[in-house]
């Protein structure tokens, strides 16, 4: 019986871990890499060796071969069953998060099959020959609860991608609008400018300023790509500044002047940002003193006078 539980705990693992695996690879930092393809042809032609493209396929490592074709089928699968708003606002989310190498919304949605239901066999063969008396109710509420909690779990995640790629953003943006600003005030245009922070920076910022060029380079409007880009990032902030910069340009007043301004303004945003970070801070350094600091203080300040006290207690006794 231990050796089956053992098992079973083992095969649940493997599966809950599999399935957050498939939203971490998704959501790995995908900044400066290399396609695994791309990289294995170079490869090959460093080497001078001439190979099929079954021995390039075969080279590449198993995740990209099989882990993610399988999440993507079985994705392609279940958006069939899922209403195509949810699939909208997985696809926005994705986009919010940075476009994560190797995730797309079919493998999300499969990711998060894959989680609850990984959760919700690992629980029913556990309760299944385990010898937890247990009422029958109670092991469902538990088992459906989890499985739950595993089918949102990606969402957590990428949500907390979210966050962490705005918040870089914001902290970004006025360095990148003073270098802008010092950029068009010697003679460059603003396409020129966003080519320089394109250039000198490797951070969100700059990634989504180079696909904005590239975009206008395709035939794409400025105006038009840099709204694409404010919807892709999501902040007030990055909003307000293409307003700023299609106003601009269509009534005609000084850029440079705009971005000073618009400079100033988010250094000013950045430290309110700071500050309130700041009066936060003594709130959450409550919870870790409550719970860690302050026993810890008692124990020492309270310990040796306990001894004292149950060392004469004890006496007296005897």
């Amino acid at each position: 019986m231990d050796m089956t539980i053992l098992i079973g705990i083992v095969v649940g693992v493997i599966i809950i871990g599999g399935a957050i695996a498939l939203v971490f690879v998704g959501l790995r930092d995908s900044s400066g890499r290399i396609d695994p393809l791309e990289e294995r042809l170079a490869e090959f032609a460093n080497r001078g060796e001439t190979a099929t493209l079954e021995e390039i396929e075969l080279s590449q490592p198993i995740s990209e071969r099989v882990i993610l074709p399988a999440a993507r089928k079985f994705g392609e699968f279940a958006t069939r069953f899922t209403p195509q708003n949810a699939l909208q606002d997985t696809a926005h989310k994705l986009e919010l998060a940075g476009n994560p190498q190797g995730l797309d919304p079919t493998i999300f949605l499969a990711a998060r099959v894959f989680a609850a239901g990984g959760i919700f066999v690992f629980l029913v063969f556990i309760f299944a020959i385990g010898s937890v008396d247990w009422l029958a109710s109670r092991k469902i509420l538990i088992t459906v609860g989890f499985s739950l909690f595993g089918f949102f779990l990606p969402n957590l995640l990428l949500q907390s991608r979210i966050d962490r790629r705005q918040k870089e953003i914001r902290r970004a943006m006025p360095d990148a609008l003073d270098l802008l600003t010092i950029c068009v005030e010697a003679g460059l245009g603003f396409d020129g400018a966003m080519a320089k922070v394109n250039e000198k920076w490797d951070n969100e910022l700059s990634l989504a300023f180079g696909r904005v060029l590239r975009e206008i380079q395709l035939g794409k409007l400025r105006r038009e790509a840099l709204r694409d880009m404010a919807e892709r990032i999501g902040i007030s902030e990055m909003t307000s500044f293409v307003a700023a910069i299609i106003q601009s340009e269509q009534l005609g007043v000084s850029m440079a002047k705009v971005l000073r301004i618009q400079a100033d303004q988010m250094r000013m945003k950045r430290r309110q940002a700071a500050e309130e970070e700041a009066h936060k801070a003594p709130i959450k350094m409550l919870f870790p003193m409550v719970l860690l600091i302050f026993p810890s203080l008692l124990i020492i300040l309270l310990g040796p006078a306990g001894l004292i006290l149950m060392t004469s207690v004890a006496g007296d006794i005897l």
